[in-house]
């Protein structure tokens, strides 16, 4: 019987951070912005993510007082009902955030590749790591052990 080998992958967490270590962006506000977007609304984004229109609200405002720019144009509630759009401030973070997420993936996806992922085996429920062939790109001298 042939054995599958199975595929794996890295997978990293990026976010913006101020000089302080406060959070400015990251994916979860990407996902807060896009769904925004998408629903026309603080509430409509809520729904959609299923979190609190408050926990939205609030990561919002933090990330515009420590930009120091808004990034929601919004539109008050009434007999029409509120709304709000994204400011182009917005809408360059969701597209420049997007391009270093898809970047930072790429790349640690490609040295995973050039060094463990091709090393890894799966048998009888058991992790193994295969030698590493002796012209390989990595540049440790690291033993690895089966």
């Amino acid at each position: 019987m042939t054995e599958k080998r199975k595929k794996f992958y890295t997978r990293s967490k990026i976010w913006i951070e101020d000089d302080e270590g406060n959070v400015v962006f990251g994916l979860g506000r990407f996902r807060m912005l896009n769904a925004i977007k998408e629903h026309g609304s603080l509430l409509g984004a809520s729904k959609a993510l299923r979190m609190g229109y408050r926990a939205i609200w609030s990561r919002i405002k933090s990330t515009e007082k420590r930009l120091g720019l808004p990034l929601l144009i919004t539109q008050q509630g009434g007999s029409k009902g509120g709304g709000s759009q994204l400011t182009p401030l917005a809408e360059a973070l969701l597209e420049e955030f997007e391009k270093v997420y898809k970047n930072i993936e790429r790349m640690t996806d490609d040295e995973f590749e050039k060094t463990l992922g091709n090393h890894i085996s799966i048998k009888n429920s058991e992790a193994q790591l295969i030698e590493l062939p002796s012209d390989s790109d990595s540049s440790s001298n690291v033993e690895i052990f089966k």
